[in-house]
């Protein structure tokens, strides 16, 4: 029996971890929702379970490739199974991948929208024109302000072809009290915690620029000033094959003495609980952040923040002195500054309980109006309906009513 629900295929290379991949399942659940059908093209990964539970369809493609021939190849491979499957949309998370979707979307006739994830490194006008297609769709989404000018500055690409769209934070899945205290006892045991001990969360995966060499830095530097006591260190990410940074690492923490007060745990799947586990977040990355949803998603939890002060974090993090203290949800610091990050927590670790609950409250406050991911839903949705027949914005939005 034919299907003939609306079709809208994502593509993008994994579906491991991080925003992009999250993002893909998160739409491919909004739409089925809405109505449609929701097809994922990808080499799979973690989220594959997840994507399913959500009533999206795998397709397992070789989309990472950067192979010229390959991409050509790629392209009318994706122009056949737009035709076969009915396709009306495809919506691309990833540059190499993107390439291929634009070909086989002008192939198959069918609108053409990217997602602008990245803040995308540009040395050079090959890797200009090798970014640039991220800027080519009917219409781009942009995950922040900052991205949305950030694409208009390289590409001149007029502001009525950007939708900015921020990250949402699943607002049910990030609730204080639907996270057991098993949970968070589970996740301190597994970080070896004491009765008593706080712990700093810095969630990110094991590369130079997320920042976590400056942690290390600052937490050696709050030992120092004696400012550590019942204070650890949780650096959560995976190496993802970069051995030679995680030994790097280590190597750091063992020079500064900071063996049992610095842990790389690996990979932390129940995020929920380890926001909840811990005293304070930290987003240290050392270049721009297009969102860095960690800061949202703690926020949504109550979970004090800590952020560098460039890319997006300065419009999902509220500091002084661009606000007053009593509109502040977290702090801003210059990136790769330890000392700046280490007066900061300094500062939020020594808050009194009353005004630590109050900031909690206002961030979470805050990321429940503008940030959630029922409005990242509909929104996604609208771009579709802006392009198609359709009105699943309109059908998202009554499931939501009923």
């Amino acid at each position: 029996m034919t299907d003939t629900r609306p079709t809208i295929v994502q593509i993008i290379p994994d579906l491991d971890t991080g925003g992009a991949e999250l993002s893909a399942v998160e739409i491919a659940g909004a739409i089925t929702e809405a109505g449609g059908r929701a097809i994922v093209l990808s080499r799979g990964g973690r989220l594959e379970a997840d994507l399913a539970a959500a009533g999206g369809e795998l397709v397992r493609f070789p989309a990472a490739t950067k192979n010229p021939a390959k991409i050509i190849g790629n392209a009318l491979s994706i122009s056949r199974l737009i035709k076969s499957e009915g396709a009306a949309l495809i919506h691309a998370r990833s540059r190499a991948p993107a390439w291929s979707a634009l070909i086989a979307a002008r192939l198959a006739g069918v609108p053409f929208v990217t997602t602008y994830h990245g803040a995308y490194n540009e040395k050079g006008a090959v890797k200009r024109s090798y970014n640039s297609v991220m800027a080519r769709g009917d219409l781009i989404i942009a995950n922040s302000r900052y991205t949305a000018d950030l694409i208009r500055a390289r590409y001149g690409t007029p502001e009525q072809r950007i939708r900015v769209i921020h990250r949402g934070v699943d607002m049910e899945r990030f609730e204080p009290t639907a996270i057991s205290a098993e949970r968070i006892a589970q996740l301190r045991q597994a970080w070896g915690l004491k009765e008593g001990e706080r712990a700093v969360l810095h969630p990110a995966r094991l590369t130079n620029w997320k920042g976590q060499s400056t942690v290390i830095a600052a937490a050696e530097l709050l030992k120092s000033q004696g400012r550590l006591e019942s204070v650890v260190f949780i650096l959560a990410g995976d190496a993802q094959g970069r051995e030679s940074y995680l030994e790097a690492l280590r190597s750091q923490v063992a020079a500064a003495g900071l063996e049992h007060l610095v842990r790389l745990v690996g990979h932390v799947a129940d995020m929920p609980a380890a926001f909840a586990a811990s005293a304070a977040a930290l987003v240290a990355s050392t270049e721009p952040e297009a969102f860095g949803r960690t800061a949202t998603e703690a926020q949504a939890l109550g979970i004090p923040v800590i952020a560098t002060a460039i890319g997006a974090p300065p419009e999902t993090v509220l500091a002084a002195p661009a606000v007053d203290a009593g509109e502040a949800t977290g702090w801003l610091v210059a990136p790769g500054e330890p000392s700046e990050l280490a007066d900061a927590l300094g500062e939020l670790l020594a808050m009194a309980p009353a005004e630590a609950v109050t900031m909690a409250e206002r961030a979470r406050r805050r990321v429940v109006e503008q940030f959630s991911l029922e409005a990242m839903k509909a929104k996604t949705l609208s771009v579709y309906d802006e392009l198609l027949p359709t009105r699943f914005s309109e059908a998202f939005a009554r499931r939501y009513r009923s």
